[in-house]
């Protein structure tokens, strides 16, 4: 039976090719979304095994993290912005289950998420998340819980204005666009907890300061965060 369905699988692969997320090569029998090339040429930053590391560097001085990584680097024509691309873009949202899946796999293993409580997704402001469809951050918080085991709670810190896209501003400008737009919902929802704040980007860290501050304004609230991507710039 497997034997008529390989062959029917490829009779379809053949009249509607499909095509990795992250080159555009095709996708042979068994890969989904990212060709194995591919899985295995993305570079890893393991930032999650490095207590001093370049992201975690950004907050130090501006807000308490206990501890930050990312998963891989976010240069100009690398994989996984064109995977973050087609996420966010172009709505292929099995990208963020997978990406989130495949990185909590590390962060378990490592025992980056021994201690943590619970995962809030860094929040779209709801005019931004009703025309996109998703927040891309929810979808890759989700694929980590699968693994993890985490609850995620996406009521707990809401975003409560809209800022302008932070492309090409300066960092000054990216922390002054950002801040106090986030704020908590449910604070005794998160009271006492460890939370992983997960977001698709980081860049200067402005968007997870504003977020953290409010977060960290709840007793007891400890905060970590982590990345599918980090922009070096």
């Amino acid at each position: 039976m497997s034997y008529f369905y390989d062959l029917w699988d490829d009779f379809i692969s053949l009249l509607f090719p499909r095509l990795c997320y992250a080159c555009g090569d095709h996708l042979v029998r068994n890969e989904n979304l990212i060709c194995t090339q591919c899985y295995v040429v993305i570079p890893r930053t393991k930032y999650h095994v490095e207590e001093d590391n370049p992201v975690a560097r950004l907050f130090w001085g501006r807000c308490m993290i206990e501890k930050a990584a990312a998963f891989s680097f976010y240069n100009k024509g690398s994989r996984i912005r064109n995977l973050i691309h087609n996420l966010k873009y172009k709505g292929i949202k099995e990208i963020g289950y997978e990406l989130g899946r495949i990185y909590g796999v590390s962060l378990k293993s490592s025992g980056f998420t021994d201690d943590i409580d619970i995962i809030i997704p860094v929040p779209l402001h709801l005019s931004k998340k009703q025309k996109r469809g998703f927040n891309q951050s929810d979808l890759i918080s989700e694929g980590l819980a699968i693994v993890t085991g985490l609850p995620v709670s996406t009521n707990s810190l809401a975003r409560v204005a809209v800022s302008a896209t932070q492309t090409k501003r300066s960092r000054y400008e990216r922390w002054t666009n950002v801040e106090g737009i986030f704020e908590v919902t449910d604070p005794e929802s998160i009271r006492h907890k460890h939370i992983l704040l997960i977001d698709d980007v980081i860049t200067t860290g402005s968007t997870i300061e504003s977020c953290a501050n409010e977060l960290l304004k709840v007793e007891g609230v400890k905060v970590s965060v982590v990345a599918l991507a980090f922009a070096v710039l």
